[in-house]
């Protein structure tokens, strides 16, 4: 059967719900496209293209393509509970019916990366994931504290992530002075050093020893009120 003949007989199906005895009127059904693979992607979208983020209540089609052996799409939420098999590839045509609720659609074996959810009717969309915490820096990271050109001073690693927490010990530390007007200073404690003088610019490196949990500080001694920052240091 072709996917217009299969679609059509879907939509037909659910027309004729609630109108067993001729008591009810057709149902309205609305068409949606669910596709999960061939990487580690899943998605549902309406007959637009649009991702779908909330519904209204009734029945609606669901074309899911499933285009992988390792992963399906398994939908659930309140009066739904429909899934592909793990291991098979293809095309399958649902007809459901949505109330209201918050519903979820995942990959079963890999649930943690490949999900979505939508809501339907009035029904407030939960809350983002939090984001994770990020784990302290530790002394084998190579870090790189900036000053200027602007009013900035940033401790970043050479990966360019901001750093905000850092375990205890000895780091090595490039300090790139990139004005004449700034300088970069650094304070924690047992450590008190500003590491270049005013009015010279280029690129330092050095050894920063954190041996007790509290605060590093980076300022620039001139602007300390505008160009600051610290990070964490725990053991």
């Amino acid at each position: 059967m072709s996917r217009a003949a299969a679609l059509a007989c879907a939509i037909a199906a659910a027309s004729l719900v609630g109108a067993v005895g001729g008591s009810a009127a057709p149902v309205q059904t609305s068409q949606l496209f669910a596709t999960v693979g061939p990487d580690f992607t899943i998605d549902l979208r309406d007959a637009s293209g649009a991702r779908v983020s909330k519904l209204d209540p009734g029945a609606y089609v669901i074309e899911v393509d499933d285009l992988s052996e390792e992963h399906n799409f398994h939908l659930s939420g309140p009066g739904v509970n429909r899934a592909t098999e793990i291991g098979e590839t293809g095309k399958v045509t649902w007809t459901v019916t949505f109330t209201d609720g918050t519903y979820r659609y995942v990959c079963d074996p890999h649930s943690g990366s490949m999900n979505g959810s939508f809501t339907v009717g009035n029904v407030t969309p939960p809350p983002p994931n939090p984001p994770p915490a990020s784990k302290p820096v530790t002394s084998k990271s190579k870090l790189l504290l900036t000053s200027g050109p602007g009013f900035t001073i940033t401790l970043k690693t050479t990966a360019g992530k901001a750093v905000k927490s850092m375990r205890t010990g000895t780091y090595t530390v490039v300090v790139r002075d990139r004005s004449r007007i700034h300088n970069a200073h650094l304070l924690a404690p047992r450590y008190n050093r500003a590491t270049k003088p005013l009015s010279s610019t280029g690129t330092q490196t050095g050894k920063v020893k954190l041996a007790k949990a509290g605060t590093l500080r980076f300022f620039c001694d001139p602007h300390a009120l505008a160009m600051k920052g610290s990070a964490k240091i725990v053991r």
